[in-house]
């Protein structure tokens, strides 16, 4: 490292032109990095969603979800497959392994889903989407045309000039419209036509099938050039399908009596002729001319019976049935600030810059407002707004930090020159972490923003521990160039040390699955990146700045040569080291006060409150109402409608859309989706507390609700589920009721909020079931006599057809039945002499009792109990929950397991406790690597479980929970601490190689390393005292708890660094002196023995000239042992 820096201050002017270079990138990064909310996150997760019209939820269960569950298990790398069918809706949600390849495996599930599909009932269209945030819109807007503009033609401008113009935008990738009725072919058959034509809905099914479509028929030759031949022509109007021939098997009798006709008429023809011409040829012969005017005779009859009988002619599906295009019974309503409205939903490319977007949106205002007529595009939700103050909130307290930090340094170095040049690297490591940021592919959003404000504490360390040895070295009146070259060299490893052992903590995070580990990965890259920026500055970019501003030693104060006696001690060094000594001096006290308060922080942390990841904090809020199972869409609105003149009259709302019903797609799988459902979406004015609105909003409306209806809330965009859920598992459906109701009651009981349990509603249904022998008799099936009651019911669905370049379903209706008397009255088939069976006569028809909801997990039915979580301590509410559960009483077989948001928090501490761990083993193996020493190493990382003393005791204090972000402060603490002793103890192993006693040496490398120590540490406590203080409150649900660990477990390390590490180096090395010095005698010991049993074999061989040798001076034992080497000038320090 000091290569590095000699080359720098070498070549200055081309590490200055570097560094403007940097500074421009670094600028050019920060605007060109896209920003958002949260990282585009990728998580191991597929939905496939199904709508099914009008089908039950066992149905859904039976002919949809089961086949896609079946596919979906046969991927490779799934963990669990879980279901829910409901009336006319499915969803199969794939978890797979973490380090999957989910594009690829979509892929596959596509292809699996794709062979399915012609198993599945008409009109069940899948749809497959990827767990990824990117999914969901970042802007959500409410179309309205102008006077002359009506519903209808709203749509078709927005599909035709909007929609078009927004999905250009660079990096959109969607727009989505909402609250669109849909079109419909009704074909409607006239009963009698239709069964004179023997037209049923089978026939207009083959009938679709057969018309309107494009078949390949090869290649021709014209002239030259080669064709393609296509035959058909789409169906695109209502006209066109009214036209369709109808070859039902009566026309087809017809047509094939009318040929048998023609052919006789033809053969009859002949004959006559034949005759004739024989009978001309003999005239003489009456036989002949008898047998040609009865040919004749013949001829006539037949041709007068085909005359009479005439052309057949085909009749159309117009004959028989009414054909219209239609708006579809509306599924979902859709209002804005009370106003029926279109939704458009906005989502991006992975690689999209949200604000950007936004404020494009806003550009297109004007022509946007041409295209609908006068008509205007109203914001419903929007990210930027919140992105862009989370960016300034940040940037403030980030600048605050840095003033902070700044103010520390000239305060410590009472030097102008010295402040700025140390304040140089804070800017120039934020901006070449941004330079990373930008060839990585990150963007800016919370975390990483949070992350370099985080940053500002921290990067500007190794530059004070630079500088402030340059700053000595000049004063004791080095040439400037050595001075420089010197000092940074002397402190570069305990540096470079320091800062890749606060690097390497986050390497465990990259191993960190689940949601933990992809939300935070951003944030622990940028922060490395910020760190390693700090040290490239703080060994190139300082030392020159130190070269140019610090001037030359000459004017300095000559100090006493010898490292030993370096300076005189200052005020600080004076108030400390009586202390030290003090400490030193009685070692074992000292370690057994450090063990109290070890102690004592084991106690205060069984005293901290647990939380998973909080709010962000947006001004959005979404809510979501259920009325009770069975309730009709209209009553559903009509409750919405009443939550809305609610929210009209409060001030605090500044826009809001309700879409009441099912809003289908990914939407439906978070939020729910039925008839009995309404999710509201409210952007909420400057400063309105989310989470209050929300608890008044719930609290405001539950009064008025009807019995079993809820409502819950939730402010900004969370992260994950925020919900306790258990999830009960049976065979038996009475045992898993049975176990489930348990369950709700558990739930009741330790005082959790709105639980729930999919398994109470229960709905009634009608079910028919048919006598196959008996419709067979009257050549049905069961599968036809489905389709006879939905075209009765509801309309069957037959096909699809394009009008407009889009699909439009083609229902088909006969008959009518609306009630349960009229169902079983209707006609269905006719006996052979043509009287009327009923649907009665051939099936069964019941009321019955059927779940609205079927869970299913892993192809097992469940439940899901539901509740949310009150008060803040999630750890204890999970724990009591996990404790009840352990000893609740359910039937045999049954399988009861926590899941939800407290499974999600157990799933979190368990992986950063062992990144925690994994973080604590590689700082030791970086300081073995530093101080090649398997002992010292250990003596430093007692700064840890003290840094645990700081962080619980302000945890406590302020009355925060220990949450994940707080974890991610623990695991970046671990290599915050152990920075300041690797720097003390560095230079106390380099005094000692200098030749300074091991206690002088201590205590000498203790007070000049009191002052870099103490300002870093106040430095990065300033920096960070902002954000724990949540003074604009951007990005605090990450900020906030990370900085409050941080500055704890920094004042109380930094306190115990100063004092403990000292004492525990003395005992060890004094141990180790002591050691060496018994090795030492036990030698000196055995050598004498040797000696003594060699003299006496000499003596009892009586040898002359053995007897006559003269001893050397001082005998054996000259020199003397080795017991004191511990203490010698030059001694090692143990281990090295």
């Amino acid at each position: 490292m000091s290569r590095l820096t000699l080359f720098s201050v070498r070549n200055r002017a081309l590490i200055a032109l570097a560094t403007l270079f940097a500074v421009l990138a670094g600028l050019w990064s920060t605007s060109a990095l896209p920003r958002e909310l949260f990282p585009s996150l990728q998580f191991p997760v597929l939905a496939v969603t199904t709508p099914v019209p009008g089908s039950s939820s066992s149905v859904v269960e039976e002919q949809v979800t089961e086949p896609i569950e079946i596919v979906a298990r046969g991927l490779n790398n799934v963990v669990k497959v879980t279901s829910t069918s409901t009336d006319g809706f499915s969803s199969v949600i794939v978890e797979l392994d973490y380090g999957s390849n989910i594009g690829a495996v979509q892929t596959d599930l596509q292809r699996a889903v794709l062979a399915q599909a012609a198993n599945l009932p008409d009109g069940a269209e899948p749809q497959i989407f990827a767990g990824n945030l990117d999914d969901f819109p970042i802007v959500q807007l409410a179309a309205t045309g102008g006077s002359d503009v009506d519903a209808t033609d709203l749509v078709d401008r927005l599909e035709r000039l909007v929609i078009p113009e927004i999905e250009d935008l660079d990096g959109v990738r969607a727009a989505t419209l909402s609250g669109v009725a849909d079109r419909v072919v009704t074909i409607d058959l006239d009963e009698e036509e239709a069964a004179d034509a023997g037209a049923s809905a089978a026939t207009v099914a083959q009938l679709l099938q057969a018309n309107g479509v494009v078949v390949p028929g090869g290649t021709v030759l014209d002239e030259s050039t080669e064709l393609p031949v296509l035959v058909g022509s789409r169906l695109t109007s209502v006209e066109q399908i009214e036209a369709l021939p109808l070859l039902t098997p009566q026309v087809l009798g017809a047509q094939q009596a009318a040929g048998q006709q023609r052919a006789a008429a033809a053969e009859a023809q002949t004959a006559a002729d034949d005759a004739a011409t024989a009978a001309a040829e003999n005239p003489t012969d009456p036989a002949l001319a008898a047998g040609a005017a009865a040919a004749a005779a013949a001829a006539e009859q037949a041709q007068g019976a085909l005359d009479a009988a005439g052309e057949v002619e085909v009749p159309t599906l117009g004959d028989v049935a009414t054909v219209t295009l239609e708006t579809r019974e509306a599924t979902a309503y859709t209002r804005t600030n009370g106003e029926p409205s279109v939704g458009l939903a906005i989502t991006k490319t992975p690689d999209g810059n949200a604000v950007e977007i936004s404020h494009a949106l806003e550009d297109l205002q004007d022509e946007i407002g041409v295209a609908l007529g006068g008509g205007e595009l109203v914001t419903i939700y929007d990210q930027a707004p919140f992105i862009e103050k989370s960016i300034e909130d940040l940037a403030t307290e980030g600048l605050l930090g840095l003033g902070f930090a700044i103010l520390v340094v000239l305060v410590f170095l009472l030097s102008v020159r010295l402040t700025l040049v140390t304040a140089m690297s804070i800017p120039l490591s934020l901006l070449i972490a941004l330079i990373g940021l930008q060839a990585l592919g990150y963007s800016l959003n919370i975390l990483t923003l949070g992350a370099l404000t985080i940053a500002v504490g921290r990067v500007v360390d190794d530059s004070i521990v630079v500088i402030e040895n340059i700053k000595r070295h000049i004063a004791r009146g080095d040439e400037r160039r050595t001075a420089v070259v010197e000092a940074t060299r002397e402190v570069a490893g305990a540096i470079t040390s320091a800062t890749v052992a606060t690097v390497a903590v986050f390497l465990p995070l990259g191993f960190v699955g689940g949601q933990v580990g992809e939300l935070f990965r951003p944030f622990a890259v940028t922060v490395a990146l910020a760190m390693l920026a700090s040290l490239l500055v703080a060994l190139t970019i300082i030392p020159v700045l130190g070269y140019w501003f610090l001037g030359s030693g000459g004017g300095g104060r000559h100090e006493e040569s010898g490292p030993e006696a370096d300076d005189a001690p200052d005020r600080l060094q004076r108030a400390y080291l009586p202390v030290l000594r003090t400490a030193v001096g009685h070692p074992w006290v000292t370690v057994l006060l450090a063990a109290l308060v070890l102690g004592g922080t084991g106690y205060a942390a069984t005293l901290l409150k647990t939380d998973f990841i909080g709010s962000s904090g947006e001004n959005t809020l979404q809510a979501t109402l259920t009325m009770p199972t069975g309730t009709r869409l209209a009553e559903t609105d009509e409750q919405a409608q009443e939550i809305e003149e609610w929210l009209a009259g409060r001030e605090e709302v500044a826009a809001y859309q309700v879409v009441a019903g099912s809003p289908g797609g990914i939407e439906a799988v978070f939020f729910g989706s039925g008839s009995n459902t309404a999710t509201f979406a409210m952007t909420l004015e400057e400063g309105v507390d989310g989470e209050a609105f929300g608890e008044e909003l719930t609290s405001h409306v539950e009064e008025e609700l009807v019995e079993g209806a809820t409502i819950t809330a939730s402010a900004g965009q969370q992260m994950g589920t925020s919900e306790l859920e258990v999830v009960v598992q049976a065979q038996d459906e009475d045992d898993l009721r049975t176990a489930a109701e348990a369950v709700t009651g558990l739930l009741q009981e330790v005082g959790a909020a709105d639980v729930t349990n999919n398994l109470t509603d229960t709905v009634p249904s009608l079910r028919v079931s048919v006598d196959r022998a008996a419709a067979a008799e009257v050549g049905l099936t069961e599968a036809q006599i489905g389709q006879l009651v939905q075209a009765a019911t509801d309309g069957a669905q037959v096909g699809r057809v394009e009008f407009d370049a889009q699909q439009v379903d083609v229902v088909v209706r006969q008959g009518s039945a609306e009630d349960l008397d009229a169902l079983s009255a209707l006609e269905v088939a006719a006996t052979a002499d043509g009287e009327p069976v009923t649907l009665g006569e051939l099936a069964e028809l019941e009321t019955v009792e059927e779940a609205v909801t079927i869970t299913r997990v892993d192809g097992l039915r469940a439940a899901s109990v539901t509740g949310r979580p009150t008060g803040d301590d999630l750890g204890a509410l999970s724990g009591e929950i996990g404790d009840r559960l352990e000893t609740l009483d359910v039937p045999a077989g049954v399988q009861v397991e926590l899941g939800g948001i407290s499974a999600d928090q157990e799933a979190a501490f368990s992986a950063l406790g062992l990144a925690l761990l994994a973080a604590i083993a590689i700082v030791y193996l970086v300081m073995v690597a530093t101080f090649n020493s398997l002992v010292q190493p250990l003596i430093l990382l007692v700064s840890v479980p003290f840094a645990a003393t700081g962080s619980i005791g302000l945890l406590l204090i302020t009355d925060k929970p220990l949450d994940v972000a707080s974890m991610v402060g623990m695991l970046m603490l671990v290599g915050i601490v152990v920075t300041n002793a690797i720097v003390l103890i560095d230079l106390v192993n380099q005094y000692r190689v200098r030749g300074l006693q091991r206690t002088e040496a201590l205590f000498e490398g203790a007070r000049h390393r009191l002052r870099p120590i103490i300002m870093t540490a106040l430095a990065t406590i300033l920096a960070l005292t902002p954000m724990a203080l949540a003074i604009t409150g951007g990005g605090a649900f990450i900020s906030q708890p990370l900085a409050i660990v941080v500055i704890g477990g920094l004042i109380s390390s930094t306190l115990l660094t100063l004092i403990l590490v000292p004492v525990l180096y003395e005992l060890v090395e004094r141990g180790a002196s002591w050691a060496s010095g018994l090795r030492g005698r036990r030698a000196e010991k055995k050598a004498q023995r040797a000696s003594d049993r060699g003299d006496g074999r000499r003596s009892r061989r009586g040898s002359p000239r053995a007897s006559s040798r003269a001893q050397p001076v001082g005998g054996p034992h000259q020199g003397g042992g080795a017991g004191g080497a511990g203490d010698a000038g030059g001694a090692a320090p143990a281990g090295a």
